[in-house]
């Protein structure tokens, strides 16, 4: 390739020969076989391009495993340039989004208890998380079928504009309801946005999914930052609410910080929408059949990055076996005919099925990595908002008992942690890279380490003793997650992304349902949540260390 600086990759042409395509065409392989290397099919293995697969070629179409193979390497040849930064950027803005809106649940949670005095206030989280949950199964799930482009920008959008319209809820319900919507466009950030970049990364910069947790963390810090003034200043204090007098006109701050944070999202959405050209993924175009339009995708890829590509059609289609049909290019083709509105709406509902869910427990290794990520991200689903989504009402509660409980301190403290999330998310970017560590030695100690932090807070007698053990819980949970959001869908292959992302965002939605109905019936004053959620945590750890796959210096496919 003619425009490729001198320490990337040169570009190989993909193989032709008859050998390779009858290699490809092969699926009645043995166990023992299914362990072979896809490098094995393509001419070259000493480049990063060429990097061992995360999947065996049996629990995988061979044919798509090829196809994918060639694509990562036009796209490793391309190099990492104008595009994936520019991608990156608005990318973040979905991580910034997952976190910021459950942190403005939690924030407003105590001003809204003392102002509508209900006699059930968890419901707020419950609702949260029933959203959540919503949107995970809806953009996870739908993003598969639909493709990426459309959910990468609506998510954004509706969180933006029910975040907006709850700053004028009347009554507790009202907000009940408006962060519930606001939580469904939430809810399919993560899924959609990291399927959308992980398959546009050269496999040299697959890390970049880990770093791209600063965002989630910083967002944090924004959102505290901005609640401080806010909730300090113009909210009813501690003693007002237990007297029954917090009226809406003392306890504005909420409403201005819902207003503040609608209105970033707002920008944020507006940035990608309008300043930003997002491309389909052409592992998801290959998926579909349409390797024409990929091919094409990977072409204007390289030229926004300045670069040419070699990549055509013919590479693809040559790592096909002689009279191979496409089975998704041929339902396409059969469905064309059929272009009016009512007909798509049908052929996207008809594609809902079992298969796409089959595929991830093709094979027992695959199987057990699904579940065993399933289960991980159901644990810590519980075990987080168990102790977090009610970090601003144990701190005030504790801190009223040493007598500095006041607003003002309490969401202070709440910044203090917050900034200990981003030194932790850049710090989980390097971890994941060591050798004999990667992901999953990082995601296990992390893990294990946040529960073992947990467990450390019960101990503290003072209210700067338990801000420091939740600064601490906060360094190492920002790894934790920053592990996790990357680690996650790299597990699983471009055409069960989507669905792979939503089965586990969905054990964790389900799980994070359970978190407030506990509460409901838990005396939060207690280190009883506390001590569940430090033994989640730790199994969650356990669990991650028997996983089947390591993907550290591994092509996704």
């Amino acid at each position: 390739m003619a425009d490729i600086s001198s320490n990337e990759p040169a570009s190989e042409p993909a193989v032709h020969d008859s050998e390779k395509v009858g290699a490809v065409g092969r699926t009645d392989k043995v166990d023992n076989e299914n362990d072979k290397n896809i490098d094995d099919l393509h001419p070259s293995n000493t480049s990063v391009a060429s990097a061992e697969l995360l999947l065996p070629i049996g629990d995988v179409d061979p044919v798509y495993a090829a196809k994918a193979h060639v694509l990562n390497h036009a796209i490793q040849s391309i190099g990492m340039g104008k595009y994936q930064w520019q991608l990156f950027a608005v990318v973040g803005f979905g991580w910034a989004s997952d976190n910021l809106w459950p942190i403005v649940t939690s924030l407003i949670f105590t001003p809204i208890t003392n102002e509508f005095q209900p006699s059930r206030p968890p419901l707020l989280t419950l609702a949260q998380n029933l959203g959540l949950l919503a949107g995970a199964v809806f953009w996870g799930f739908g993003c598969d079928i639909f493709g990426r482009r459309f959910a990468f920008n609506a998510t954004l959008g509706l969180a933006a504009v029910w975040g907006l319209i709850a700053a004028g809820s009347p009554n507790f319900a009202a907000i009940g309801i408006f962060d519930a919507f606001w939580s469904f466009g939430v809810g399919g950030n993560l899924p959609v946005d990291s399927a959308i970049f992980l398959e546009f990364l050269p496999a040299s910069h697959q890390y970049l999914l880990t770093v791209l947790s600063v965002d989630w963390a910083l967002a944090q810090v924004v959102a505290n930052l901005v609640a401080w003034p806010l909730l300090g200043n113009f909210t009813c204090q501690e003693d007002v609410a237990a007297a029954g007098n917090c009226t809406r006109g003392a306890n504005m701050g909420w409403r201005y910080f819902v207003i503040a944070m609608g209105g970033l999202t707002l920008v944020m959405f507006g940035i990608r929408f309008l300043c930003f050209t997002i491309y389909e993924s052409p592992k998801y175009l290959m998926g579909r059949g349409l390797d024409e339009e990929a091919v094409r995708v990977v072409h204007e890829v390289a030229r926004r990055n300045g670069k040419t590509s070699e990549l055509t059609l013919a590479d693809l289609q040559a790592c096909e076996p002689e009279g191979y049909i496409n089975p998704a290019a041929a339902s396409n083709n059969t469905r064309a005919v059929r272009s009016n509105a009512t007909a798509a709406i049908r052929r996207k509902l008809a594609e809902v099925d079992a298969d796409r869910i089959k595929a991830l427990f093709v094979s027992r290794r695959l199987a057990l990595s699904t579940g065993l990520i399933m289960t991980v991200w159901a644990l810590i689903g519980l075990a987080y908002p168990l102790y977090n989504a009610f970090l601003p009402y144990i701190q005030a509660t504790r801190g009223a008992d040493f007598g500095d409980g006041s607003t003002y301190l309490t969401y202070r403290n709440s910044l203090i942690v917050a900034v200990l999330g981003v030194p932790g998310a850049l710090l989980g970017g390097y971890l994941v890279e060591l050798p004999r560590f990667g992901r999953k030695g990082t995601l296990a100690l992390s893990t294990a380490v946040t529960g073992v932090f947990l467990y450390g807070s019960t101990t503290a007698v003072t209210s700067n003793a338990l801000l420091g053990w939740n600064c601490a819980f906060s360094f190492s949970s920002s790894i934790m997650y920053a592990v996790l959001y990357s680690f996650t869908p790299e597990l699983f292959p471009t055409p069960q992304r989507g669905t792979g992302n939503a089965l586990a965002a969905t054990c964790n939605r389900v799980f994070g349902i359970m978190a407030p109905i506990i509460a409901m019936f838990a005396n939060l004053q207690t280190s009883a949540p506390v001590y569940t959620s430090g033994a989640l945590f730790l199994a969650a750890g356990v669990l991650v260390l028997i996983m089947p796959f390591e993907s550290r210096g591994k092509q996704a496919l």
